[in-house]
């Protein structure tokens, strides 16, 4: 297959693994590094409409198969983690970790917290709708930026995205760039100060030292955490999966965090297989206890490697 010439960096069968938080995944036909957005275009514009185009974060809340993804894969790096404050606005590009961008917004009294806790970077946030403690990306998002499959620069509004609990709607192949949020002002110390109550609490209660891709399934309550004193637990994922039995399941070198039982772990040794495999009977456990069928909230991308032939 003959690709766009490109200023980035284009890599074929490159392995996925070592890009995604869970460590598993097979190669890519070709990884697009774009040097900047007009690299992105072109590429693009360019690129044989029958190509499958996956674009590809820091991979945070994803399971790639072991047999590895049939596409060209985007990562979208330096010339798109920039952050820009103007006013009560801050505009991400898609490649900024959601961290970075709490923080510099806090920095400039802007209240965008409830981004620190959440792993990954902006263009997955705004994917995934991504939230905690009562507040997600649909609250405060103004507008988002895109190139669609013909190279095309298309500003979305949030309307266009259908934002809701852990979903949005963007055309298949489009690469979300850029994000522009907008958010109440508070003291610098003040944040601060919430962050860091927020990171206490998630690493008192979540396995933040193993590798994760962060909640496994949606909760069944259709929202997150409100963080508050009232929440109610009954339709939480942990609660189910806890009720089924399968808080520390294992399959292979997959684990039910003991911690915290919606939390998928790779305890060094998994498969691709063995992560959606465990999740898999997790799911089929809740359904048979209490006729809940959990939702993925990972993301589960790529191929299946065939079991081998007996000879």
């Amino acid at each position: 297959m003959t690709l766009p010439d490109v200023r980035g960096t284009l890599t074929p069968n490159r392995l996925l693994s070592d890009l995604t938080w869970l460590r598993v995944g097979g190669p890519a036909d070709w990884l697009f590094q774009p040097a900047d957005i007009a690299d992105l275009q072109a590429f693009l514009a360019a690129l044989d409409p029958a190509v499958a185009v996956f674009p590809l974060g820091v991979g945070s809340n994803l399971i790639v198969r072991d047999g590895g993804i049939r596409a060209v894969v985007i990562r979208l790096g330096r010339g798109f983690n920039g952050i820009e404050i103007a006013g009560n606005r801050v505009t991400a590009g898609a490649a900024a970790l959601d961290a970075h961008v709490a923080r510099r917004a806090a920095e400039a009294g802007l209240d965008l917290t409830f981004l620190r806790t959440i792993p990954g970077s902006i263009g997955g946030a705004v994917r995934m709708n991504a939230g905690c403690y009562g507040s997600y990306v649909a609250d405060h998002l103004v507008q988002a930026v895109a190139v669609n499959r013909a190279g095309e620069r298309v500003v979305l509004a949030p309307t266009d995205l259908h934002l809701s609990y852990r979903h949005s709607e963007l055309p298949e192949g489009w690469v979300l760039v850029s994000a522009t949020f907008e958010a109440e002002g508070a003291e610098p110390a003040v944040l601060a100060e919430k962050m860091e109550q927020q990171i206490a609490k998630r690493d008192a209660s979540q396995p933040t030292k193993d590798r994760s891709a962060g909640s496994t399934f949606r909760n069944p309550a259709g929202f997150s955490s409100t963080g508050r004193a009232d929440d109610v637990h009954d339709l939480k994922a942990w609660k189910v999966i806890d009720a089924a039995g399968m808080r520390g399941a294992r399959l292979g070198g997959a684990q039910m965090s003991d911690m915290h039982s919606n939390f998928l772990i790779n305890t060094g040794t998994a498969s691709a297989a063995d992560l959606e495999g465990l999740g898999e009977e997790v799911r089929k456990r809740v359904l048979l206890q209490s006729g809940i069928r959990l939702e993925w909230e990972i993301m589960r991308v790529g191929e299946v490697t065939p079991e081998p032939q007996e000879k």
